[in-house]
């Protein structure tokens, strides 16, 4: 080997080992940049109902303590219209901030997206999970002095009777109780006429005024007129008897097995709202609504807590449109 040849050898070799040397130093850790505070202002919970429904109580129940434990107003603003299409739209022009977010129900994050052909949003791409905060079954109730009937088949048996059918209330086109009443009357062979309202709370007062003679309701919404004795409760749509109600029967108990459908209030959030700022409210929401302050008054109106993160709400909402995507379908319900 000559004498060039060796130098740059050996030249190659100590340069092989600075840079050994200088992959070996440990690598300066990346600065952790702080999370932008949250709220920076008021938040706004958009709620698409008229106040007194399930998504407003829903949202009034954690509203007052998340402002205490954030430090920032958050104000409740009804915004009804359209079976929650009105508000949903709203909420997917929001800044994806966290500052503003939508209380909702069955029907604006689930069936909305299902019934119609142009809800003018989409609820899995123009909005974000946050957390799932209550669930309720629905419960069938007729105004008696319209209705004289106490059981399923006295109820089939009338509304067969009738000429002109019945009318039953819904908190809009598109709801829980609208689609649970298509449903209803489809495996009982019976009619009714759609009456919708601005919201379960206006709808009940329908039924309290004797303009509609049934409605399904979520239990909240009329735990007080039933115990009343305003409004008679036939049965309720869960796997078992309602703890408020313990002696309406489930519906397969009453004669019509298979028949259970749930009621649920949902928090979202804008589409591209941080994941970790959706986890931060949803963390902040689920602790409160599990307070016992917040959740015994809920399940006094019969409300059962949830909560959880927003992956969770995701996969359940998910579930929910593929479910009531399948019973729209197979009922030929398309709605313009």
């Amino acid at each position: 080997m000559d004498r060039w040849t060796r130098r740059h050898m050996l030249a190659a070799a100590a340069g092989l080992g600075l840079a050994a040397s200088a992959l070996a130093q440990p690598v300066p850790a990346q600065p952790v940049l702080p999370q932008p505070a949250w709220p920076a202002r008021p938040v706004t919970l958009l709620v698409p109902f008229a106040p007194g429904g399930a998504s407003d109580i829903a949202a009034r129940a954690f509203a007052a303590r998340l402002a205490e434990r954030r430090g920032q107003p958050v104000v409740v603003d009804n915004r009804p219209g359209a079976n929650g299409q009105l508000a949903a739209r709203m909420l997917a022009r929001a800044a994806p901030d966290g500052h503003t977010l939508l209380v909702g129900s069955i029907g604006v994050f689930a069936l909305n997206a299902v019934l119609y052909r142009n809800p003018g949003y989409d609820p899995l791409t123009d909005l974000a999970p946050v957390t799932l905060a209550v669930t309720t079954p629905n419960v069938l109730v007729v105004n008696p002095r319209v209705a004289p009937v106490a059981t399923l088949p006295e109820l089939v048996a009338w509304m067969k009777a009738r000429p002109g059918g019945v009318n039953h209330a819904t908190s809009g086109i598109g709801s829980s109780p609208h689609l649970t009443m298509e449903l209803f009357t489809q495996l009982t062979g019976t009619q009714a006429t759609h009456v919708p309202s601005r919201g379960g709370a206006t709808a009940v007062m329908d039924l309290l005024a004797g303009t509609v003679e049934i409605s399904f309701q979520g239990l909240g919404s009329i735990i007080g007129p039933v115990r009343e004795g305003r409004l008679r409760a036939l049965l309720v749509t869960s796997d078992r008897r309602a703890p408020l109600l313990p002696d309406v029967p489930t519906a397969a108990e009453a004669g019509l097995p298979g028949f259970e459908v749930g009621s649920w209030q949902a928090v979202m959030a804008p589409a591209g709202t941080p994941p970790a700022l959706c986890e931060r409210i949803a963390a902040d929401i689920t602790d409160i609504l599990r307070e016992p302050a917040v959740a015994e008054p809920l399940a006094a109106a019969g409300y059962a807590v949830v909560g959880g993160t927003p992956a969770e709400y995701g996969a359940f909402q998910r579930a929910e449109i593929a479910r009531w995507r399948r019973v729209a379908q197979a009922a030929h319900i398309v709605l313009d």
